[in-house]
C-alpha cells in the first residue's frame, strides 16, 4: 500500500475490507493475495509437493520456475537482488557449475544424516503453510500463496509502500520450532573457524591474539588513520562510569549506622510502654515498624548506584562507514492517544514532528499513532501535521535545531542565532514560523469543528460516512501518510514513515485501555515494517534531544551488552512547571537517585513512556545464554570434589535403534508442541508469527503490500488475542491501569536486564499537571495500580522466584513499587498523634532532658545525613529533595489513602470507584493553571489533619500558659512533630487557599494561629475583671 493511497477499514471477523480515497467513492480491495515474478509479471507458482516456489533461499526475491531455469541456463546464475549463485532445486536440471557447489546434490544423497538435521526446518515450513491459518474461516485456500517460512534472516524488497530491506547484519537462517541466536563468528562450529583450522598453528594463535587484544598491530600501521579508525571503532559504545569512592563510602556507612541505631531506637520503644497512654504508643510502635520497613525496601536498591557515558562518534564510526549502506538497526516509534479534547491535536502533531524530524536515517524510522478513540478530529489534524513536515522536516535538518517540536523552539527564550553561520537562516526561520502559525490556525479550526457534532455523524471529504462514529462499536483502521513512497519533502529527499492506527472495537470484547492499544500498534508494526527496536512515547512527549534514539543504540547495539538489554529507560522532563515546582511534579529524587540505583542492579523500572525496547524482549523471549563452564568430572574415591554422573544402561541390542527411535519421538514431540505453542502465543497471523521469528527485524519474504495490508487489519481486530498470550507473557501485561510496572517486571524475571539512559541534553519532554487536584489525581491513578499489582497474579512479593534470574535488590524495589500505597495507612495515623497529645495532654516520647531522647536525637540526624549525602552524589538540589518530602506526606494521606480504599473495594467487593473533578476555576495569566481550585474528595483528609493540627497546636499553647512555667519543657516536644506536620502539608494548604486576592499565604497562615494565640492569652490575663484572694464565700460561707 502506497503512502497517501487512502483510509483502509476493514474487520477480519466480518470479512470486511474498504479503502476510502481523498476524492473518490469506497471501494473494495482487491488483488489481497498472490504472488507475481518480478522479472517476467507471471504468478510465482507452487512446487511439486504444493509450497510457494522460492528460487533464492538467501533472501527469497520472487522469481518463477520458467525465468529461474532461464537464468541458470542462459544467464548468469545470480539472484537479481542478493547476487548469490542460484542452487539447483529439487526436479530442476544441472548446469555448469553445479558440481563445484559446497552444498551436496540433494538428489544423489537423499539419504545423508544431514537432511536428518534439517528436518525440523522443512517440516516448519510446511507447519506455517498449512497450519498457522487454522480457525481462518474459508479464505484458507486463497491464504495458500501466503509466506510458508523464513528463508533466512534476510528479507527481499517488494514493490509498493513497504519495501523490505534486511535489519540484520548478517546473514542467519532462522528455524521456527527453535529460537536461535547468532553465535561470534569466530567461534568453533563454524565455516571461518573450519577454514583457520586448515592453516598453520602460529596463523591462528595470532589471529586469536589479535581476537583478545593481546597482539598489537604492525609497526607500519601505527601511523595509518585509517587503523586508527578502526581501531576506535572497535571500542565499546559505551561505559559505566561509578560514583567517586569519596561520595558514595560515606553515604553507606551512614546508612549503616542509620540501620543500626533505628534498631537499638524500636527496642527503646518497644521494652518502654506508655502506661497512662497505652492506644498512643501501641499505634506509634506500629506506625514506625512500617516505617522501617518500608525505609529498608526504598533505600537498600539505592546501594550501587552508576552513571553510564556514550560514544556518539564510535557508534557512527561502526555502523555508519562512508561507502556503505547504513547498518543502524531500524527503529518503529509508537505515540498513543485516546481523546483529542483532553489531549490537544497540536500536542500531539508536535511530538509527531519532532519523531520525523529527528537525527536518524529516515528510511529506518517508521512512526505510528494509535487513536485509541477513533476520532476524526485525530485522522484529519495528523494529515495536516503529515504535510506540515514536508517544510518542518528539512528546515530542522538543514540548520540542526533543537528542539525539533515547532511549538517548543518557537516560544523559547533563548539566542536562538546561537551557533547559526548560514546567512538565510533568519530569512528561513521567519518564513517556518508563519508556516507554523498558519498550521496552528487549520488545527485549531479543526478542534473548533469538533466542539460539536453533526446528528448525522461525520463526514469525509468524500461523502463516505467516517467508520468511527461509533467509538465503540467500529472496524479496524490504518492510513499510511508519509513514506518511502509517499512524496517527498520541501528539499526533493524522502521523509520518514507516517501511519495512522485505529484498532477494531466491538461491544463484548475487552480492549485493555492504553495496554491494549500498545500491543496492537506492537503487531501492527510487526507485520509492516517489524523494527527489531521500538521507542515508546505518549502523545504530550515529544523528543528534546534529535539524537535520543542513537543514545539508545550505543547500549542496544553494543556487541559487548546489547544482546541481554531488553530496554533502555530515559527518565522524565517536563515544561510549564513554576520554578519552585510547589507539587514535586519534576519528580528528580525518584528519576535521578531511584533510577540511578537500580541501574546498578539489574536497571531501572520502565514507567511507561521515554523508552526504547527490544521487541524480542516484548515477545517474551529470554535472553541468550552465556556460554557455562564445563562442570568437574572426578572419580568416586573422593567425595570432597564431586562424583561423575552415571550414565543408564543398555543392552547391545538396544543401544541404537531404541536410542534413535527416542530421539526421533522426541523431535516430533518438540515439533508438535512448537506448532501449538505459535498459535497460543502470537495469534492465527502466518506472517506475524514468521516476523516474530526475525530476530534482527525485517517483513517476512514472498509477501505483497496488499498481503501485508491484510495481515494488518486482522491482528487490530478486537478478537485476535482470544486464546493466546497476549497481556499475560507478551507485550504490555493486562492486570493494572499501571500495565508499565508488570511489563518491565515481567522482563526482568526473564534475565534481561534493563539500562539507565541520561544523557546531558534531556532526551524526551512532556507536560505534568499543575494543579493540585489534578495533580493528587494522577498520584491517585499510579497508586490504584500498585494496589492492583499487589493483589494480582504478578505480585512481586510471590511471583517470579522460579529460576532466580530477578536480583533481590531489584526484587525489593518492586515490592516497593506495589506496597507504598498501604503507607498511607500509619501515616495518617502518624499525623494525628501529635494534635492529639496536645489536646489531651499526653505524650509517648522521653523528655528532652532523659537519656533516651538521644535515640531519638540520632535518628534524626541519621535521616538528615543519609538526605544530605544522596543529594551529594546525585546532584539534586536540596529544594528539590524538600519538595518531595512534602508531596510523600501530601499524597501519602490523600491519593494513596483512597487508591487503598478503592483497591480493596474492587478486590473484595467488585466495585470500581472514581473520584473525578467536579468543579473548576481558571486563570489566563502564566502558571494560571497552578492557582485554579479544583474540588475534590481526595481534599478532605489533608485538610482534617491540618486543622487538627493547628486546633492543637493553639490549645497546647493556652494550656502551658495556665500550668505556669514547667509546663512548657514537655510542650516543646509536642509542638516538634505537630509543626512537623504542618511544614510538610504547607504547599497543600497553599494550593487549598489559592491566590486569596495575591495576599501571600504564609501571612494568612500566621495571623490566623497568632490570632488565636494571643485570643487565649487575653482571656487568661482579662484585665477587666477584679481579682481578689481569699476563700470563695459561695462555698464556705460568711463565716468560713
Amino acid at each position: 500500500m502506497e503512502a497517501g493511497a487512502g483510509l483502509v477499514a476493514g474487520s477480519h471477523n466480518r470479512n470486511e475490507l474498504v479503502v476510502i480515497h481523498g476524492h473518490e467513492e469506497s471501494k473494495p480491495l482487491k488483488n489481497l493475495d498472490g504472488q507475481v515474478c518480478e522479472i517476467c509479471g507471471d504468478e510465482v507458482g507452487l512446487t511439486v509437493d504444493g509450497d510457494l516456489f522460492v528460487a533464492c533461499n538467501e533472501c527469497g526475491f520472487p522469481v518463477c520456475r520458467p525465468c529461474y531455469e532461464y537464468e541458470r541456463r542462459e544467464g548468469s546464475q545470480l539472484c537479481p537482488q542478493c547476487k548469490t549463485r542460484y542452487k539447483r532445486l529439487k526436479g530442476s536440471p544441472r548446469v555448469e557449475g553445479d558440481d563445484d557447489e559446497e552444498d551436496i546434490d540433494d538428489l544423489e544423497h537423499e539419504f545423508n544424516i544431514e537432511d536428518e538435521q534439517n528436518k525440523h526446518k522443512y517440516m516448519a515450513e510446511a507447519m506455517l503453510h498449512g497450519k498457522m491459518s487454522y480457525g481462518r474461516g474459508p479464505e484458507d485456500d486463497d491464504n495458500a500463496q501466503f509466506p510458508s517460512v523464513i528463508a533466512g534472516g534476510r528479507s527481499r524488497p517488494v514493490s509498493g509502500e513497504f519495501p523490505i530491506s534486511s535489519y540484520g547484519h548478517g546473514e542467519m537462517p532462522s528455524s521456527l520450532h527453535k529460537r536461535v541466536h547468532p553465535y561470534p563468528i569466530s567461534e568453533p562450529g563454524s565455516e571461518r573457524w573450519d577454514e583457520k583450522k586448515e592453516g598453520g598453528w602460529k596463523e591462528r594463535m595470532d589471529d586469536w591474539k589479535l581476537q583478545q587484544g593481546n597482539l598489537g598491530p604492525e609497526p607500519d600501521d601505527i601511523n595509518d588513520p585509517d587503523m586508527a579508525m578502526i581501531d576506535e571503532a572497535r571500542q565499546p559504545l559505551s561505559r559505566k562510569v561509578p560514583i567517586a569512592s569519596s561520595k558514595i563510602n560515606p553515604y553507606r556507612m551512614v546508612i549503616v549506622a542509620r540501620l543500626a541505631i533505628l534498631a537499638f531506637f524500636l527496642r527503646y520503644r518497644i521494652l518502654n510502654p506508655v502506661h497512662d497512654a497505652f492506644g498512643l504508643w501501641l499505634t506509634s510502635i506500629i506506625c514506625e515498624i512500617w516505617f522501617a520497613f518500608s525505609w529498608i525496601l526504598d533505600q537498600f536498591p539505592k546501594w550501587f548506584p552508576i552513571d553510564r557515558e556514550t560514544y556518539l562518534d564510535r557508534l557512527s564510526l561502526r555502523y555508519e562507514r562512508e561507502g556503505e549502506p547504513n547498518m543502524l538497526s531500524p527503529v518503529d516509534v509508537f505515540v498513543s492517544t485516546v481523546d483529542p479534547m483532553k489531549e490537544p491535536p497540536l500536542v500531539t502533531g508536535n511530538t509527531v514532528l519532532s519523531i520525523l524530524a529527528m537525527d536518524y536515517p529516515v528510511d529506518k524510522i517508521s512512526c505510528y499513532v494509535s487513536d485509541d478513540g477513533a476520532s476524526m478530529l485525530t485522522f484529519e489534524s495528523l494529515s495536516e501535521t503529515a504535510e506540515f513536515a514536508r517544510k518542518w522536516v528539512p528546515f530542522c535538518k538543514k540548520f540542526s535545531i533543537e528542539p525539533r517540536a515547532p511549538e517548543m523552539y518557537f516560544t523559547l527564550k533563548i539566542d536562538y542565532l546561537k551557533d547559526k553561520v548560514q546567512p538565510t537562516f533568519v530569512k528561513e526561520r521567519r518564513a517556518m514560523k508563519r508556516e507554523y502559525e498558519e498550521f496552528k490556525v487549520r488545527i485549531n479550526a479543526l478542534v473548533a469543528k469538533a466542539a460539536k457534532v453533526p446528528p448525522e455523524g461525520w463526514i469525509m471529504q468524500d461523502g463516505t460516512p467516517w467508520p468511527g462514529n461509533n467509538t465503540k462499536d467500529h472496524p479496524g483502521m490504518i492510513q499510511v501518510f508519509l513514506g518511502h513512497s509517499g512524496g517527498l519533502d520541501a528539499d526533493g529527499n524522502e521523509l520518514p514513515r507516517l501511519v495512522y492506527v485505529s484498532r477494531e472495537k466491538r461491544p463484548g470484547f475487552q480492549h485493555h485501555k492504553k495496554a491494549g492499544a500498545m500491543n496492537a500498534l506492537v503487531r501492527v508494526s510487526g507485520v509492516l515494517t517489524n523494527a527489531p527496536f521500538m521507542l515508546n512515547l505518549d502523545c504530550d512527549h515529544y523528543i528534546n534531544n534529535s539524537k535520543a534514539v542513537r543514545e539508545a543504540m550505543c547500549f542496544l547495539m553494543d556487541p559487548q551488552i546489547g544482546r541481554k538489554v531488553c530496554y533502555v529507560q530515559f527518565p522524565q522532563r517536563f515544561d510549564g512547571i513554576d520554578a519552585n515546582d510547589r507539587y514535586a511534579n519534576r519528580n528528580t529524587v525518584f528519576f535521578d537517585i531511584n533510577m540511578k540505583g537500580l541501574d546498578g542492579i539489574q536497571g531501572p523500572v520502565y514507567v511507561g513512556t521515554g523508552c526504547v525496547f527490544r521487541r524480542q524482549a516484548l515477545y517474551g523471549y529470554e535472553p541468550p545464554k552465556g556460554p557455562k563452564r564445563p562442570k568437574m568430572v572426578s572419580c568416586d574415591c573422593c567425595p570432597c570434589f564431586g562424583r561423575r554422573k552415571k550414565l543408564p544402561k543398555y543392552s547391545k541390542h538396544s543401544a541404537n535403534g531404541d536410542a534413535a527411535n527416542l530421539q526421533g519421538m522426541d523431535d516430533d514431540k518438540e515439533l508438535l508442541m512448537s506448532e501449538m505453542n505459535f498459535e497460543k502465543k502470537f495469534g492465527q497471523s502466518a506472517i506475524f508469527v514468521t516476523s516474530t521469528l526475525m530476530e534482527q527485524g525485517g517483513v517476512p519474504p514472498s509477501s505483497s503490500p496488499a498481503a501485508l495490508l491484510k495481515e494488518a487489519i486482522h491482528v487490530i481486530s478486537c478478537g485476535y488475542e482470544d486464546k493466546t498470550e497476549w497481556g499475560t507473557e507478551l507485550g504490555w501485561i493486562y492486570g493494572s491501569i499501571t500495565e508499565d510496572i508488570l511489563t518491565g517486571f515481567k522482563m526482568h524475571c526473564r534475565g534481561w536486564r534493563s539500562i539507565y539512559c541520561m544523557p546531558k541534553r534531556p532526551a524526551f519532554k512532556g507536560s505534568a499537571p499543575i494543579n493540585l487536584s489534578d495533580r493528587l489525581n494522577q498520584v491517585l491513578r499510579w497508586a490504584l495500580g500498585s494496589v492492583e499489582i499487589f493483589f494480582s497474579h504478578h505480585s512481586p512479593v510471590w511471583y517470579g522466584y522460579k529460576g532466580g534470574k530477578l536480583k533481590w535488590l531489584e526484587r525489593f524495589a518492586y515490592v516497593n513499587t506495589t506496597i507504598y500505597p498501604f503507607t498511607s495507612l500509619p501515616l495518617l495515623a502518624y499525623c494525628t498523634l501529635p494534635a492529639i497529645c496536645l489536646l489531651t495532654d499526653k505524650f509517648i516520647m522521653p523528655a528532652i532532658s532523659t537519656f533516651a531522647s538521644l535515640f531519638f536525637i540520632a535518628l534524626f540526624m541519621s535521616i538528615f545525613a543519609t538526605g544530605i549525602l544522596e543529594l551529594r552524589w546525585s546532584g539534586v538540589s536540596i529544594e528539590e529533595w524538600w519538595r518531595n518530602e512534602q508531596f510523600w506526606v501530601i499524597g501519602g494521606v490523600s491519593a494513596h489513602l483512597f487508591a487503598v480504599v478503592q483497591g480493596l473495594l474492587k478486590v473484595l467487593a467488585g466495585i470500581d470507584t472514581n473520584f473525578t473533578v467536579t468543579s473548576k476555576a481558571s486563570d489566563d495569566e502564566d502558571f494560571g493553571e497552578l492557582y485554579a481550585f479544583k474540588w475534590t474528595t481526595l481534599l478532605i483528609p489533608p485538610t482534617t489533619i491540618l486543622i487538627i493540627n493547628l486546633v492543637g497546636v493553639v490549645a497546647g499553647i493556652s494550656d502551658a500558659i495556665n500550668n505556669g512555667y514547667q509546663a512548657w519543657g514537655p510542650l516543646f516536644g509536642k509542638l516538634f512533630f505537630a509543626f512537623w506536620v504542618i511544614l510538610h502539608l504547607y504547599p497543600f494548604l497553599k494550593g487549598l487557599m489559592g491566590r486569596q486576592n495575591r495576599t501571600p499565604t504564609i501571612v494568612v497562615i500566621w495571623s490566623v494561629l497568632l490570632a488565636s494565640i494571643f485570643s487565649l492569652l487575653w482571656v487568661r490575663i482579662d484585665p477587666f475583671v477584679l481579682k481578689t484572694k481569699g476563700p470563695d464565700t459561695k462555698k464556705c460561707g460568711i463565716n468560713c
